[in-house]
């Protein structure tokens, strides 16, 4: 299947993806293919290994053809490409509109808090840093907003499903 590919808010590239078996994908960036072992190791976590080394993936579905996939610090979204699925996910989709609770994806320990209660973000601005599985996770901002609540402190360790933090829509100035 092929997919368009962007970071948030920036430029976005097709990327060609084929299983060839077992937890084995093919890749195609630019003409470029590499071969990928992918193993799902949580609810939303892919553990990747692509040329000897290996990296975590967390990826949260958005509509029916549609994923944000986090690597690295960075956040991606995919989304299926013909034009039949990219209007039905473009009708599908789901705007934030009130308050987002962001709660943990795996047990780790909060390194950073990036932010306090009160603060405005944008979206995908890091807001937490969680070490899991000897990785640092930016867990970034869903949207534009403020901070209404942080449920986790520095050095805090959190189990998966524990509350980091929750992030309101801007009140409208007037």
């Amino acid at each position: 299947m092929n997919y368009e590919v962007g970071e948030k808010k920036g430029e976005s590239q097709r990327v060609g993806l084929r299983e060839i078996g077992d937890h084995q994908y093919e890749v195609t960036i630019d003409g470029k293919t590499v071969r990928v072992d992918a193993v799902k190791s949580g609810p939303t976590v892919y553990s990747i290994i692509e040329d000897g080394q290996q990296f975590e993936a967390m990826v949260d579905e958005k509509g029916a053809h549609g994923f944000d996939v986090s690597v690295a610090g960075r956040l991606y979204h995919l989304e299926a490409i013909d034009e039949r699925t990219k209007l039905l996910a473009g009708s599908a989709a789901a705007v934030p509109t009130g308050p987002q609770t962001i709660e943990a994806e795996m047990p780790g320990k909060v390194v950073k808090l990036n932010v306090a209660v009160g603060d405005s973000v944008t979206e995908g601005e890091g807001v937490v840093i969680v070490e899991a599985m000897k990785m640092e996770n930016e867990i970034r901002s869903p949207m534009d907003g403020v901070i209404q609540e942080i449920g986790v402190s520095e050095g805090q360790t959190v189990e998966a499903g524990a509350l980091l933090f929750v992030v309101a829509p801007a009140p409208e100035a007037g």
